[in-house]
């Protein structure tokens, strides 16, 4: 089977509010399969915003596991995102699972991964996925030299980012807590 590529995820903080967009895009191989599909999510009754890249299922799963652990330190973002990377690196099921998540609120934001990471940026702006890399620059690029809002700069990048990148399109979602 061809690998499945998708998906450009972006956050951005500004004027004590946090933003995050996901594009639609799912490719498969040469093909669009989905236009539609929705790869971010409020957690904690809307106090953070998480996004992920990779397998949906896979993606989805860490999701859930994150909230579990918000629910279970207490909205601490922080612990949660390193319980669930210490977690995701020993556990043999979740190992396996191929995703990338990025996860923010009010206050900090982090990009988490199987391999134990937990990373916070230098500055309020992060992105993953195949089209992270044009997302981040045209974020930081508008971050750094404009007064736009938190929101302004999400959607500004994530169109930027679909006009680069073949497996990022503009269908966007967009979900910001303050």
């Amino acid at each position: 089977m061809s690998k499945t590529r998708s998906t450009t995820i972006l956050v951005v903080r500004r004027d004590g509010k946090t933003v995050i967009a996901g594009d639609g895009q799912v490719t498969l191989g040469s093909s669009v399969v989905k236009a539609t599909a929705k790869k971010i999510r409020t957690l904690l009754d809307g106090k953070v915003v998480v996004g992920f890249a990779g397998s949906a299922a896979d993606g989805l799963a860490l999701m859930e596991r994150l909230e579990e652990k918000l629910n279970k330190y207490r909205g601490n973002l922080l612990k949660a995102a390193v319980e669930l990377a210490k977690e995701w690196r020993t556990d043999k099921f979740l190992r396996r699972l191929e995703a990338v998540l990025v996860a923010a609120d009010k206050e900090k934001m982090f990009l988490i991964s199987g391999n134990g990471d937990v990373i916070e940026p230098d500055e309020p702006v992060l992105a993953i996925g195949s089209g992270g890399d044009f997302a981040r620059s045209a974020a930081l690029a508008l971050y750094r030299n404009t007064n736009l809002s938190a929101r302004e700069i999400v959607q500004e990048s994530m169109k930027i980012a679909g006009e680069i990148c073949i497996y990022t399109n503009e269908n966007v979602s967009i979900e910001e807590i303050s």
